[in-house]
Formats: structure tokens, C-alpha cells, sequence
């Protein structure tokens, strides 16, 4: 229950007491507390859903009662928000939720940089009840000006989570990011001409180039390949994908459990990819390597790996490693392109221009990265008439409509039939008026 107070008179005064001489009430006598004159005069007082007293003071008693009548409507209704918790910065509130949420390491690192360089300069020392819906569109239209609408989406996510929780605590009613119209996300799919893949391949340095090509045959993660280890099923002709290399901003690599649990699959392997890979490991064998085994988050221990891929000093790949090694391979694989092009140009022009068309040329884009390779390989898949589940397994894709919405494009449209369907299942049906009672198709069980 939530009840005015007035804090300048006392509610029971004692007998005989003096009466105030700058205050009176046609219903009681006022005499003055010892608060008398200072501060805001009216006060509510109520007990939250925890049991916790709250006090809120007004000059007007106008005011105290229409907040009084609010918060004894939402107690009642379960919805009632601490009014002080609501001044509670949006950093505080957002360091509260990222120490005590279970991120990946990758993601733990994603989010403390969205928070520290796209959230905390607009929103850090904001109360976080303060923030309205126009400020949040207004930051992303910012955010718009100078990020891909990807990018956006992922910065906002975190926004929109922090806010999410803060109306689950209570802290907020409402969350600002409701409503919020983001920019519209452009295809971000990087799929290399097969002339490009078949270059990357054989550009890369000696020690990497199985690497290559078994990003571009299985559709691993970049993850999934540098923690691969040795045991493959070259009989079978199949990689089991079961963990997977981290390297956090902080801290060291380890070996740590996948991204989802479809993620933990069997990828069958063209003959090229087998070969390949045994060839690697016969001129490069698994060098010993003692990292850290997260995979089991109830098992961490200490043991030794032996990692298929490792770097030119034998140990685990690092991303900037891999980063400056992936800048050579496209370099080069472009440069052998652009020669190829030329000569296959002018041999084209040697002999007058036939009907033939010009020779194509084939770059390989700049955003290709190892990663790309993975698209490359679900685009093979689905030229070839794989439908979106298997795509999805092969993937490893947590539910098939993340493989829909990021392909969809790719799966080529046949000819419509959909008329012909209809035809086949109503077509014989006959047509005008039934004439006779007889004609009528009664379902077995119902009287007539």
C-alpha cells in the first residue's frame, strides 16, 4: 500500500502542542516537525514487491498523491518500477549484465568492444530509464552513416539485450529499442568464381595449402580447421568436426567446445580434399602441442594436441597470424589471375575475334576471406540440387531457416508448376450443380 505523508507536521501530535503558525487544515490541527521548512514537503511511502520500504518526496501534494495512485496500481498489478534503479547508469547496468552473462570468448570480446567503443560514448552516463526510443533510432541512423547495416544490426543487438534485461529486472517498463527501425542489410555473401578458388589453392605457401582446400571442400569454420586434429576418416572419406581452436583478445588459445550443438557433425569429403590433406600430413606431421581442452566446461585440463594445421613454428594458428598469411595468398592468386587473363585476352585477339566470347576475368574479391570459402562450398552444394537440410547439416546451421535466409538467392527457381499441382488434385472434380441426392459423397458414420 502506498500513503502521503506530510513531512513538515507531525501525524500524532502530543496534546497541548502549538500549532503551526504558517500552515493549517480544515481537518486537523497541524503542529510542526522537527523537518518543518526543509526539503519537499509531501512524502510516499510504500514497501516494493521485495518487502523493501521506498520513500519519494514532492513539493505538491497534488503530485504525491497522483504517484501514490500509480504505485499502489502497479504493485497491484505486479508491474512496479524503483524509481531509483531507473537512474541507475546504462554503463552500470550493462557491466552488471556482460560479467554475469555466458558468452563464448570470441563473443565476450565482440561485446565488450561494442559496449566500450559504439555504446558507452552515447549512452554510458545516461540513466538508463532516461533513454528514449528517438535517441536510440537517432544513434542508429549514426551508426548507418559509417558501419554496414550489418554491422548495425550487431551493435544494436547489444543495446537491445542490456534493455531487454532491464525491463526483466524491473529497472525499466518500457525497453527504447522497441519499435526501432534498423537499415536495411545488404547480401554479405562472398562467393568466388571456382577459377578464383582453384587459385587461392595454389597460392598458398606449401604448408597451407591443404588448409585451403578443405575450407572450400567441407564448409569448415576457420575455428574448426585450426583445431582439427589428427584421426581423420580417410577410409570413409569423412572429417568429424567435434571442437574447435579459440584465440580470444584475452588470454590464451585453447581448444573449446562449437558454436551450437549442430555444429558437431560428419562432413563427407570429395577424393581431392582426402588426398590433399594425407599428402599434408606426410610432408607436415602433427607437431605435439600442450594447450588448454575447454570443451567439456566441467573438465577443463591440460593436454597435448596434434593439431593437422599448425603455423611455420609448429604451434596453433593465431587470426593476425592467419590474417597477414591470407593477404599474401590473395595477392598472389590475383596476380596469377590477371597474367592468365592476359594471355588468354590475346590469344583471343590473335586469331581475329571469333563469334566466342571474350575471356572472363576472374579476380578474387576483396573481401574473400577463408571464411568466404565456406559460402563457396554451400553454393556448390546447392547448384548441384541439395536441398536446405542437407546444406544445413553440412553446415552445421543450428535450424534450417538460418541456411534459408542466407542462401535463399542461390537456390535456382525451377518451372512453375504450381498450376499444374493444382490441376492433378481438382481437375476431375465434376463441373455445374450436383443433379442427383446420390451424387452426394457422404463421409462413412454420418446418418443422412
Amino acid at each position: 500500500m502506498a500513503e502521503v505523508y506530510d513531512r513538515w507536521h507531525l501525524s500524532r501530535p502530543r496534546k497541548g502542542a502549538e500549532p503551526c503558525a504558517e500552515h493549517s487544515s480544515k481537518t486537523r490541527t497541524l503542529v510542526p516537525s522537527a523537518e518543518h521548512g526543509q526539503g519537499k514537503r509531501w512524502q510516499v511511502r510504500y514497501r516494493d514487491a521485495d518487502g523493501e520500504q521506498r520513500k519519494e518526496n514532492f513539493e505538491k501534494k497534488a503530485a504525491a498523491d497522483a504517484r501514490s495512485a500509480e504505485v499502489e496500481t502497479d504493485l497491484n498489478r505486479g508491474q512496479h518500477i524503483d524509481r531509483a534503479a531507473g537512474r541507475e547508469t546504462f554503463r552500470a547496468r550493462a557491466e552488471d549484465w556482460r560479467t554475469s552473462a555466458i558468452h563464448r570468448p570470441r563473443t565476450e570480446g565482440r561485446i565488450e568492444r561494442t559496449l566500450r567503443l559504439h555504446l558507452y560514448p552515447t549512452f554510458g552516463s545516461r540513466g538508463i530509464a532516461s533513454v528514449k526510443r528517438s535517441e536510440v533510432q537517432t544513434w542508429v541512423k549514426s551508426q548507418a552513416s559509417r558501419y554496414e547495416p550489418s554491422t548495425v544490426a550487431s551493435h544494436f543487438e547489444v543495446l537491445g539485450t542490456v534493455m531487454r534485461m532491464a525491463v526483466i529486472d524491473g529497472v525499466i517498463r518500457v525497453n527504447p529499442c522497441e519499435g526501432v527501425k534498423l537499415p536495411e542489410k545488404r547480401s554479405n555473401l562472398v562467393i568466388s568464381h571456382p577459377l578464383a578458388v582453384q587459385a587461392l589453392i595454389e597460392a598458398a605457401p606449401a604448408r597451407y595449402r591443404a588448409l585451403v582446400r578443405l575450407a572450400a571442400s567441407s564448409g569448415l569454420r576457420q575455428g574448426e580447421l585450426f583445431g582439427l586434429e589428427e584421426g581423420l576418416d580417410f577410409l570413409r572419406r569423412k572429417v568429424e568436426v567435434s571442437q574447435q581452436l579459440v584465440t580470444p583478445d584475452k588470454g590464451a588459445q585453447h581448444l573449446g567446445p562449437l558454436k551450437t550443438p549442430e555444429s558437431y557433425r560428419e562432413v563427407p569429403l570429395a577424393l581431392s580434399a582426402v588426398s590433399a590433406v594425407s599428402l599434408h600430413m606426410a610432408e607436415f606431421p602433427p607437431v605435439p602441442v600442450e594447450i588448454e581442452d575447454r570443451t567439456d566446461p566441467l573438465n577443463v585440463k591440460t593436454r597435448v594436441a596434434r593439431l593437422v594445421f599448425a603455423d611455420d613454428n609448429g604451434r596453433p594458428i593465431r587470426r593476425s597470424t592467419w590474417s597477414r598469411v591470407w593477404k599474401v595468398i590473395r595477392d598472389t592468386a590475383n596476380k596469377a589471375l590477371s597474367e592468365r587473363h592476359a594471355e588468354a585476352h590475346a590469344r583471343w585477339q590473335r586469331v581475329g575475334k571469333p563469334q566466342g566470347a571474350e575471356p572472363e576475368r576472374v579476380q578474387v574479391p576483396e573481401k574473400c576471406t577463408l571464411h568466404s570459402l565456406r559460402d563457396f562450398y554451400a553454393s556448390c552444394l546447392i547448384k548441384k540440387n541439395e536441398n536446405v537440410k542437407t546444406v544445413q547439416v553440412r553446415l552445421g546451421h543450428s535450424k534450417p531457416s538460418i541456411t534459408l535466409d542466407k542462401y535463399t538467392g542461390l537456390w535456382p527457381t525451377g518451372e512453375d508448376t504450381t498450376a499444374d499441382a493444382i490441376e492433378s488434385v481438382l481437375g476431375e472434380i465434376p463441373q455445374g450443380p450436383v443433379s442427383e441426392p446420390s451424387a452426394l459423397i457422404v463421409p462413412s458414420g454420418v446418418a443422412t
